[in-house]
């Protein structure tokens, strides 16, 4: 007996000491639930599961730095490559007429299904040390890939997603695994999106009829499958979506999000953005994204993210899009500035090709970008906004400032060169002037409480932006 008593209460001294240090496994909701309950015997985790507590964390400083992220998004929608990522809830909508039923008419065989396709999504080309190389070209600071969208089909061997998952059905391959070790092999961030609804999951479509007085799809689908996502990639971004038909309490998200902020791997670094349910976008997250493609192009007094596309109707490939159908250098470069200038970051999103390609007018997009940010990148990288944004005598001047602790220098960022060469800005003391990227002198002068640059025609050099260096 006093054998049994000794034992019983080391597995109390082992339980507590592994519950108080965030060491407790949890793979599912009722874990997940248990393990935010708080110890009376135990310090007190850091944040609780609810809004005023996690919305108290500190945003983790690399990401105010990165400034700048590419999006991938690629799936099973990356094979019929059509209209956009959303072609197989489009097509069950159209009910047998329409632009998507008349291009499966075309081209597919009768009774084809959406789940055909899986088996053409190869990913025969993919090489995730070359993906990783063009986003290191291209100035990226982080990338995001779909880990699902709302499709379901996981980019990943998921245990919760038999046979619409990649390891299973198309390439044979855990497509986020490579890209993870690639991406981790240099210094830029690594970062998964996540769908939380799945289109036509049966019980995400039973807990919808029942007004969401249940939640098998949570329970059994959800919280597993986004705990086994963290546990095993450690994301340093997780960027949550397909919320919007579901409070934040069926999804669970406030106790999830307590985890993953106390316990889990990446606890201390990870982000979050604000989309955990239809009450939460634009209000809770580390960073918010309000919709697609916002650019307020105003100061924000939270943290913000631009997540834009490159192709201006697709997020995923699509195969029939035009050349004026994608940004050029010149916009997603304004894209950039802008919301740089106004306290956000820019995620500039591609779409892959089934075979695991990134198209050459994606390719072309992304290295000039880097090109112009190899010259300019210390206006961008680890600055914050300036007293004002936008100049008010040259409209086309936006403003960073850096952020080494000495907040005399700042950055006029000129999207359109003037005519005449004659750039007034609304600068109110200057000690000395430089423009990035170009080693030659040049005149200005004061003019009351503003200054006139006389820019010289060689450094124009046929950038698609200037920056002029302030000190003052």
């Amino acid at each position: 007996m006093i054998i049994i008593n000794k034992l019983s209460l080391l597995l109390i001294c082992l339980y507590i000491t592994v519950r108080c240090n965030g060491y407790f496994t949890v793979n599912n909701l009722d874990s997940l639930e248990q393990n935010n309950v708080i110890c009376h015997s135990c310090k007190e985790p850091p944040f609780q599961p609810t809004w005023d507590s996690l919305d108290s964390r500190k945003l983790p400083k690399w990401y105010d730095d990165a400034k700048f992220g590419i999006f991938i998004h690629w799936g099973v929608f990356s094979v019929p490559s059509f209209s956009s990522e959303w072609f197989w809830k489009n097509w069950k909508e159209e009910n047998g007429t329409g632009k998507i039923t008349d291009f499966m008419k075309q081209r597919y065989p009768p009774n084809y299904s959406y789940q055909d396709f899986a088996r053409d999504f190869t990913a025969d080309f993919f090489n995730a040390t070359q993906w990783t190389e063009l986003f290191a070209a291209a100035g990226a600071k982080y990338v995001v890939l779909t880990s699902k969208h709302h499709e379901g089909y996981t980019l990943w061997p998921s245990k919760y997603s038999f046979s619409w998952n990649a390891k299973d059905v198309g390439p044979h391959r855990d497509l986020i695994g490579e890209l993870a070790n690639a991406i981790r092999k240099t210094t830029i961030k690594f970062g998964l999106y996540h769908s939380l609804y799945e289109w036509f999951n049966p019980m995400w479509e039973s807990d919808k009829k029942s007004n969401f007085f249940t939640s098998e799809f949570v329970k059994y689908k959800i919280i597993p499958e986004m705990i086994e996502l963290v546990n095993t990639y450690q994301p340093e971004v997780l960027w949550s979506d397909g919320e919007w038909e579901a409070p934040d309490t069926y999804w669970k998200s406030k106790e999830f999000l307590a985890w993953l902020f106390n316990q889990s791997p990446v606890k201390d670094t990870v982000v979050v953005n604000d989309r955990w349910g239809h009450d939460t976008l634009c209000h809770h997250g580390d960073f918010y994204t309000c919709t697609d493609r916002y650019n307020p192009g105003v100061l924000q007094k939270h943290k913000w993210e631009n997540a834009m596309t490159i192709d201006k109707k697709s997020w995923g490939f699509r195969r029939n899009a035009a050349l004026n159908e994608y940004l050029t250098t010149e916009e997603l470069i304004k894209e950039l500035v802008i919301t740089v200038s106004c306290g956000g970051n820019l995620l500039m999103n591609v779409g892959p090709t089934k075979d695991g390609i990134i198209p050459p007018i994606y390719e072309e997009r992304l290295r000039e970008m880097g090109q112009w940010l190899k010259i300019n990148g210390e206006a961008i990288y680890y600055t914050r906004p300036f007293a004002i944004q936008n100049d008010t005598l040259s409209k086309d001047v936006w403003y960073t400032q850096g952020n080494s602790g000495n907040t005399r220098t700042i950055y006029a960022i000129v999207l359109t060169w003037p005519a005449n060469d004659l750039l007034p800005l609304a600068v109110h003391s200057a000690s000395n002037l430089s423009i990035i990227g170009y080693e030659g002198s040049f005149k200005w002068e004061r003019m009351g409480d503003n200054i006139k640059i006389y820019l010289p025609l060689a450094a124009h050099r046929g950038q698609p932006a200037w920056v002029i260096k302030i000190l003052w």
